[in-house]
């Protein structure tokens, strides 16, 4: 007699699974949500007298072939922080203050402790950000993932007053670029990043590397940042003019998506001290500069536009709220929306 579990999926480990998600996301439930978990759609309640003209930001995202990593690893306490985070920053950079997040998490077989591990780690990002874990989707799909395999998205909803919108249409030549320090590769490059650790170096997540003081496994998995803590006083105080999140495309990609017509960003390659992954993996692997700076964020996660009198300002007050590597790295120019390298 054939049923659900003999083909794969297992309903019973889903209910335990969802039995401990509940607890956890209940746990960054603000009175603004109006539903609990297990209910078809999630009910947040937008309070309307807190803005005088609010507009919804929304974004969706994932957490790439880093998951290969955590899977190599047997580790499933960060990935769950690194989409949070990452999902954070993309509607930040429009001056947004998140609101709420659902995750999507399919795998071959579900496990209640790995999931929850999972979870507790969106959670616990969720809390740190200000932000409700409001629902989500666990699929087991045994035909589709193999044993282990599980990818994972998220999609987040925040808010932002009309006329605080950071877009970078009053970005002009003379304004400076602080950027801000990332917190290893956080969840883009790893595609390349893996190709020269696992299959030129041979290495395996448990090899210790003298040079970058942990082992690779380590060192890669390192959670992605979240910048809304070090940024968000600023944003009542009008003094950021554009925000890029250096994600997949690296600083030659990104910075452009906010410069209006008629400028460039020019970065001076020798104003931070670049991590040592990145030199180890350029040296390993080969790879360009130019490949590099278009790949990886090279060391800088998050990069701020002021204009020259305010980034003094935005500067000192960061260093003083302990983001002391913050620095200004570049400044705009006239130009056709494209980044240029200088090393001095």
């Amino acid at each position: 007699m054939m049923d659900y579990k003999k083909s794969g999926v297992d309903i019973a480990a889903g209910d335990e699974a969802v039995r401990r998600i509940r607890d956890l996301a209940e746990a960054t439930f603000t009175p603004n949500v109006l539903s609990n978990i297990g209910a078809f759609g999630g009910l947040f309640h937008l309070d309307s007298s807190k803005y005088r003209d609010p507009v919804l930001v929304a974004s969706a995202d994932g957490v790439g072939t880093k998951l290969r990593v955590a899977l190599l690893a047997n580790r499933y306490d960060t990935v769950g922080v690194d989409l949070v985070n990452h999902c954070v920053n993309d509607i930040l950079v429009q001056g947004a203050e998140p609101l709420f997040f659902l995750d999507y998490l399919a795998t071959g077989r579900l496990t209640p402790e790995t999931t929850s591990t999972v979870v507790q780690g969106m959670a616990t990002a969720c809390q740190d950000n200000c932000c409700v874990l409001l629902g989500g989707e666990t699929a087991e799909m045994p035909s589709f993932y193999g044993g282990q395999d599980y990818d994972l998205a998220g999609f987040i909803v925040g808010v932002v007053e009309r006329d605080r919108i950071i877009n970078g249409k009053r970005i002009t030549p003379g304004d400076k670029l602080i950027g801000l320090p990332s917190s290893g590769l956080h969840t883009n490059g790893f595609s390349l990043a893996r190709q020269i650790v696992f299959e030129t170096l041979e290495l395996t997540v448990t090899s210790s590397v003298p040079e970058l003081g942990r082992t690779i496994g380590e060192v890669l998995l390192e959670p992605h940042r979240s910048y809304l803590k070090s940024l968000g006083p600023f944003f009542v105080r009008d003094v950021i003019k554009g925000l890029a999140h250096i994600t997949g495309g690296g600083l030659t990609e990104n910075l452009p998506r906010i410069l209006p017509d008629g400028t460039s960003a020019v970065v001076r390659r020798d104003a931070w001290t670049i991590p040592q992954i990145f030199r180890f993996l350029q040296e390993n692997g080969e790879v360009s500069e130019s490949e590099m700076y278009r790949t990886f964020n090279m060391g800088i996660g998050m990069v701020a536009v002021c204009d020259e009198h305010s980034s003094d300002e935005v500067l000192a007050a960061l260093h003083d709220e302990g983001e002391t590597e913050a620095k200004i790295i570049g400044s705009i120019e006239a130009g056709n929306k494209k980044v240029v390298y200088r090393d001095q």
